[in-house]
């Protein structure tokens, strides 16, 4: 198996999947590196959210299944 020689940042894919930033941002939250979904550090505090193929695929699919049903990106609130 090759390596990853290139990631996908997440304003990239936002342009190549014609959504909104914040929105994928938002989907891909809990995403981990084995889902495809990587960490990029910059200088200072900057960091960048980026995706190997494999993440560009399994974003896709999540914004399928949210776009299907918009409840599913409720945030689990417990009860007081």
């Amino acid at each position: 198996m090759a390596g990853i020689s290139h990631v996908f940042t997440i304003r990239r894919i936002a342009e190549m999947l014609g959504e909104d930033e914040d929105l994928l941002q938002e989907i891909s939250i809990d995403m981990d590196p084995e889902d495809g979904r990587l960490t990029v550090l910059g200088p200072g505090e900057e960091a960048i959210t980026a995706f190997t193929h494999y993440g560009v695929d399994n974003l896709t699919e999540l914004v399928k299944m949210v776009k299907a049903d918009p409840n599913l990106l409720r945030r689990y609130t417990p009860s007081e």
